[in-house]
């Protein structure tokens, strides 16, 4: 504890700067920052983490209080930028899931996102808790700790300047992750269209069956039976997903 301690005194401009890096990616980064959590966990694993980064970091700055305010804003814009990268990704299964939600009939039916308190679509909070699970199973979470090591070696303290590069790849991770929830959606989508049309025919050749009464159950169970069926290409695209999340990382830190 003593040892501790005198760390924290002997580089506390330091400690500070982690500290706020550190905190700005558990701030948006949707496995640190889950309303489930208790606030005094996530205060003491940002104190840990950034406990055990700096005394791996061998500079000891000193700067005036003007400076130290003006590297807190930049450290914590590195951190909010790295949380939101990762966060950008798996809105993609939000997307995705109201896409679905439209086509085989739980559009109204939405559900109350305990992470982050707000309603979300029925299978896009289904296919998010289920990549969660995957990510933490991959060690998905170990990763962005090691992004954020790694992110002194490439950007280091007071290092990071906002230029247009950075916010073209802010801009390039949201449209990827719209266009993955729509290539991920397109199955459904197209066998659902499919069953319209069959629909459409029969109510044609048959006009005593009411397609209103049949066609909702049909379009439902249909649906999940598609779920049920892609669910091991989608276990597959998670790991895609994930490596794209760390690539924008780095390109981040690196760029």
């Amino acid at each position: 504890m003593d040892a501790v301690m005198e760390l924290i005194f002997s580089k506390y401009q330091l400690f500070l700067l982690v500290m706020v890096r550190t905190s700005g990616i558990f701030i948006f980064s949707p496995f640190f920052s889950s309303q489930n959590i208790p606030n005094i966990m996530k205060i003491g694993l940002s104190f840990s983490v950034s406990l055990l980064i700096t005394s791996t970091l061998s500079i000891s700055p000193d700067f005036s209080n003007e400076i130290l305010i003006l590297l807190i804003l930049k450290e914590l814009m590195v951190g909010v930028i790295i949380g939101f990268i990762s966060y950008a990704f798996f809105s993609a299964f939000y997307v995705m899931g109201q896409i679905v939600d439209m086509k085989i009939g739980f559009g109204m039916a939405n559900v109350i996102d305990p992470q982050n308190r707000i309603q979300v679509p029925l299978m896009g909070n289904f296919y998010y808790i289920l990549s969660f699970l995957l990510l933490m199973s991959f060690n998905g979470h170990h990763l962005i700790i090691s992004a954020l090591v790694d992110s002194y070696n490439f950007l280091p303290i007071g290092g990071f300047k906002y230029t247009g590069d950075t916010m073209n790849l802010l801009i390039n991770s949201l449209s990827k992750s719209f266009e993955i929830g729509f290539k991920l959606s397109t199955p459904i989508v197209a066998i659902i269209f499919l069953t319209d049309v069959v629909l459409g025919i029969i109510s044609k050749t048959i006009p005593q069956m009411n397609v209103f009464v049949v066609g909702m159950p049909l379009k439902v169970l249909i649906g999940l039976l598609i779920i049920l069926i892609s669910m091991p290409i989608f276990f597959t695209v998670i790991n895609g997903i994930f490596d794209l999340i760390v690539n924008d990382i780095y390109k981040f830190i690196k760029t």
